[in-house]
């Protein structure tokens, strides 16, 4: 059975040009004057949690914090782009306001020095701090929990070589200046990541993100909309979806980006994109379900100014309407061929249909 997927679907074809170059606190450290005194003391405390979390302290987890998904894009410079989600429950928190970090930290790194003898002169505590390592990325901002009684979804990114890491992410409540107040409540994870390398020459796609609405973006991102909103991408932006156990009345969205392909005369890919849905069931092998119409993008398919020497990226996917899935769990293989270069890779999403 084919599958044919809605005119007008909510992912169209477009160029995106160039992605994401993300802000670190390093950046944001140049403009310290808009940062206030207690924000200055939340962001040391919260780089002093962290720290104490790698050098092996137990992780505290007052907020219920928890590591959702991640995905992983091109970004400029030999870097990749990896935008996460994380969640926390935002009743466990007695103030308005969050501070929230995320530090990457390269597994090859070396080991950062132990932190200075409070015995130390004071020079030598301030050229200890000195040296204070470089991390691959870090990053905060802070969020507001006043009212909310649903589990909070947070999603920020950060922008490294390919490579393998450790990604902390730490929440923290303010600290009250009240005589005899409890302590802050705080949370630290550790989620350990291995980021792809796109820069090849090898015909491969970005990490297939399965959304539940693309909006198209009417205006750029300030920096500061960028950092709080990183799935906007060029001229969309992405909801995404981290639970995929999802209900016959939505569609399934997919968004990738297909990097490297091989061109022709007039800088045209030639690529087939094919979508196949499998059925799974408990203790028997999986049976072919159904699937729908491939997607060619080439010279006929593709806008007339679709250039890939001028750095137009090639981005494909589908919205499929769950309504005539029978309830189980399913495997989309998605396979995309590089007719030209004669060469395919596959990736596939493993999600669950329920009955609401």
């Amino acid at each position: 059975m084919v599958i044919r997927q809605q005119a007008g679907q909510k992912i169209a074809l477009s160029m995106v040009f160039a992605l994401i170059v993300s802000m670190g606190v390093s950046a944001q450290k140049k403009d310290d004057k808009k940062q206030s005194d207690d924000q200055k003391r939340e962001v040391a405390a919260l780089v002093k949690l962290v720290d104490d979390a790698a050098a092996g302290s137990a992780l505290p987890n007052d907020l219920t914090l928890a590591w959702a998904h991640e995905d992983f894009l091109k970004a400029q410079g030999n870097k990749e782009y990896a935008p996460f989600s994380v969640t926390l429950d935002p009743t466990k928190a007695s103030g308005g306001m969050v501070s929230f970090y995320w530090r990457v930290v390269s597994k090859n790194a070396a080991p950062p020095p132990p932190p200075p003898d409070p015995k130390e002169k004071k020079d030598d505590k301030k050229n200890a701090a000195a040296k204070r390592p470089e991390f691959a990325y870090e990053d905060v901002s802070y969020l507001p929990t006043a009212g909310q009684t649903a589990p909070m979804r947070v999603t920020r990114s950060f922008t490294v070589p390919a490579g393998a890491y450790d990604v902390y992410v730490a929440v923290k409540e303010p600290t009250s200046t009240q005589k005899n107040a409890p302590a802050p409540k705080l949370s630290v994870i550790k989620q350990s990541v291995t980021v792809p390398d796109f820069w090849g020459s090898e015909l491969t796609t970005s990490s297939v993100i399965v959304a539940q609405r693309i909006d198209p973006l009417p205006a750029p991102l300030t920096p500061q909309q960028q950092i709080e909103r990183p799935y906007a991408l060029g001229g969309i932006e992405i909801l995404p979806v981290t639970d995929l156990k999802m209900p016959k009345k939505v569609e399934l969205q997919t968004f990738m980006i297909i990097y490297n392909p091989k061109t022709d005369s007039m800088n045209k890919p030639d690529v087939l994109v094919e979508y196949n849905f499998y059925q799974k069931a408990a203790g028997a092998p999986e049976k072919f379900f159904n699937k729908t119409s491939p997607q060619n993008l080439n010279a006929q398919t593709l806008p007339p100014q679709f250039d890939v020497l001028a750095g137009h990226q090639l981005q494909a996917g589908q919205g499929v309407p769950l309504s005539s899935f029978p309830e189980g769990d399913y495997r989309l293989e998605i396979k995309v061929t590089d007719k030209i270069a004669d060469k395919s890779v596959t990736r596939e999403i493993n999600f669950t249909v329920t009955g609401s």
